[in-house]
C-alpha cells in the first residue's frame, strides 16, 4: 500500500488510491479540517458564479411555475418581490454550510453505532466524523463540471440542475415542478462514489470483510432511496 504523508497529497490521492489516505488517515489527526473547506467552498462555488450569470427573472418565474404554481397570485407576487440574486445566494450558502455539517453529523454517528460491533475498532464519533468529509470529496468532481458548464452555456436561461450535472434529474432534464425532481436530483454520480469512498474506509477502519464494509456503507442509502422511489410510485 502506498504511503500518504500529508493532507494536500491525501486531497489527490483520495480520488485514485483512497485506500492509502484511510490507512492514513487511521493514524493522523487534524487533517479533515483540509476536506471540509474545500467541500464547503467548491459546494459554494458554482452557486456564486449561477446566481450571477442567470436571468434572474427567468429564474424567479421558473420556481413559481415549479413552487406557487397553486398558490394565490398575491402569494406569488410576495415570493417574487422577497426573492433577490442576493437572497438566493444568501440561502443556498448557509443552507450547504449547515446542511454539510448536519448531514455529516448523522453518518458519523451512523458509522459510529455500525461500527461498534468490531472490537478492535478505536474510531469514536469525532474520527468518524472527519472521515464523511472526505467522503464527500467526489463534490469537487462534481462542481467542477457544473462550473464549466455555466462558463461555456450561451443562455442565461439555464436551470438550476446544473448545480448537479451529475445526477439523474440533470441527465434527463427533469422539470422542476416534476414530483420526481428531488428523488432525481440526489440519484448522482458523486454520491454513489461517495458510497464506494465510505465502504473503503470502514474497511480500513475495521477489521470488517469487504463485503460487510459494503453493506453498511450502501444500506442506508439503499433503504432511503427503495422508501423514496416506493412513495413517489404509488
Amino acid at each position: 500500500m502506498h504511503k500518504v504523508s500529508n493532507p494536500i497529497q491525501a486531497c489527490n490521492d483520495i480520488f485514485f488510491r483512497p485506500n492509502g489516505v484511510f490507512h492514513a488517515l487511521a493514524e493522523k489527526n487534524n487533517w479533515s479540517w483540509l476536506p471540509f473547506f474545500i467541500v464547503i467552498i467548491v459546494t459554494i462555488l458554482p452557486q456564486y458564479v449561477y446566481f450571477n450569470f442567470v436571468d434572474f427573472n427567468w429564474y424567479t418565474e421558473l420556481l413559481v411555475d415549479a413552487q406557487f404554481a397553486d398558490r394565490t397570485p398575491a402569494e406569488q407576487e410576495q415570493f417574487r418581490n422577497q426573492l433577490s440574486p442576493t437572497a438566493a445566494l444568501s440561502f443556498a450558502s448557509v443552507a450547504v454550510f449547515f446542511g454539510y455539517i448536519a448531514i455529516n453529523a448523522i453518518v458519523a454517528l451512523y458509522l459510529n453505532l455500525a461500527t461498534r460491533s468490531d472490537e478492535e475498532n478505536l474510531h469514536g464519533f469525532t474520527d468518524w466524523y472527519g472521515m464523511t468529509w472526505w467522503i464527500g470529496m467526489p463534490v469537487v468532481v462534481s462542481s467542477l463540471v457544473a462550473l464549466i458548464l455555466i462558463l461555456i452555456a450561451g443562455d442565461h436561461q439555464i436551470p438550476p440542475t446544473v448545480l448537479a450535472p451529475l445526477s439523474i434529474a440533470y441527465v434527463f432534464s427533469i422539470d422542476m415542478g416534476s414530483p420526481w425532481f428531488a428523488f432525481a436530483q440526489s440519484l448522482k454520480v458523486d454520491a454513489i462514489w461517495s458510497i464506494y469512498l465510505m465502504s473503503v474506509g470502514i474497511s480500513q477502519w475495521t477489521s470488517f470483510s469487504t463485503k460487510k464494509s459494503t453493506i453498511i456503507a450502501v444500506a442506508p442509502y439503499a433503504i432511503i432511496w427503495a422508501v423514496w422511489f416506493i412513495i413517489l410510485l404509488f
